[in-house]
């Protein structure tokens, strides 16, 4: 048996599987695999709709939102954003929070000025800054909801009348939220909603075309939008897995429903890692994730021997990142709340035995 703890690409449903497995050699009885069929025809067609269709009704978005399915990661969003919304004289604010509000930080400036508002960087990004000013005059305010490496999380959205941007790669659909006060969303797909190889950009129309440069076609939202998420071969096997998997949850009952089941998955890992002096949390309490659970041990030798007991119980991806140490649980939405019960029980059988 294989607990599934990895933080990207991560765990999706069994049953997501198995009707992509089926799709592979057979796509809705066509004879044909999902692999083969022209990216053109009605038949991929019916899986795009769907699948931009099931996310506006997921984020119960305004008609003001567009929902594209673009390549390149989230890393191609970088750049992608500034190129289109941040003119050369202009200005745009970020927030530090960590090893994936760094790198668009280092984009931007590629477009025009940037100003980063506030750093974590000082605690080695273990908490999120407060108390910071966004500049009114601001093209818009860009930050990361949740740092999948560093274990931390903002639980509100910033109050601003400046645009919204947000990286949600890895936190997105996992919880309710008002989606409809961003500007623009970006999430790579490879841990809440699909496989890796796509990139789900959910973005409000009113705020493109304002830039005096001249954009490249595969780098301008509008051309997508026009286009339908097909202004070129759009990845067809990734955005069937996340059709698949958007199904999947909108079954379970939507985000409010997935929300529940991954505040007791939280909630349970939180209140063993508390209990156990053993383990040590590396985020500040009020800040703590709720996807991706960091924590260390004073003992090398100690983490060691746990990371071992972990492996033989079949647990994968429980290694934190290099930059951190220790340990990360990603509790991703298909993660089931027994998976995060028999790993607390481990830990409260390791703690017995070593502490």
């Amino acid at each position: 048996m294989k607990y599934n703890f990895n933080a990207g690409p991560s765990i999706l449903p069994n049953e997501v599987f198995e009707q992509a497995s089926q799709g592979v050699l057979n796509f809705n009885n066509t004879g044909l695999s999902i692999l083969e069929i022209g990216h053109r025809t009605p038949l991929f067609q019916g899986v795009l709709d769907e699948a931009r269709q099931t996310v506006r009704e997921l984020m119960h978005l305004n008609a003001d939102h567009e929902v594209l399915f673009l390549h390149g990661g989230a890393t191609t969003q970088f750049f992608q954003i500034p190129m289109n919304l941040l003119d050369e004289h202009a200005k745009a604010a970020y927030l530090d929070c960590g090893v994936w509000g760094t790198k668009p930080i280092k984009e931007a400036p590629l477009f025009g000025q940037i100003e980063v508002v506030a750093s974590s960087k000082d605690k080695n990004y273990s908490y999120i800054p407060r108390h910071f000013t966004i500049p009114a005059d601001a093209a818009y305010f860009h930050y990361t909801t949740n740092n999948t490496i560093e274990g931390t999380q903002m639980h509100c959205v910033p109050e601003t009348p400046v645009p919204l941007v947000a990286d949600m790669s890895s936190d997105i659909l996992s919880r309710s939220i008002d989606f409809n006060k961003f500007s623009l969303i970006y999430a790579g797909a490879q841990k809440n909603i699909g496989a890796a190889g796509v990139t789900l950009v959910v973005v409000n129309k009113n705020v493109l075309g304002k830039v005096s440069r001249k954009i490249p076609s595969m780098m301008d939202y509008r051309k997508h939008i026009e286009n339908g998420s097909m202004l070129n071969t759009p990845p067809v096997f990734a955005i069937y897995v996340c059709m698949l998997n958007l199904r999947w949850l909108k079954a379970q009952g939507g985000v409010e429903a997935i929300e529940k089941i991954n505040n007791q998955k939280a909630d349970l890992l939180y209140q063993t890692l508390d209990s156990l002096p053993l383990f040590k949390p590396t985020v500040v309490k009020e800040d703590r994730s709720k996807m991706n659970v960091v924590f260390v041990m004073d003992d090398p030798e100690q983490e060691k021997a746990f990371l071992d007991l972990c492996k033989q119980e079949g647990m994968a991806g429980v290694k934190g990142h290099r930059s951190v140490g220790g340990f990360r649980i990603s509790l991703y939405n298909a993660l089931p709340l027994s998976s995060v019960q028999i790993l607390t029980d481990l830990m409260k059988h390791f703690a017995q035995k070593r502490g």
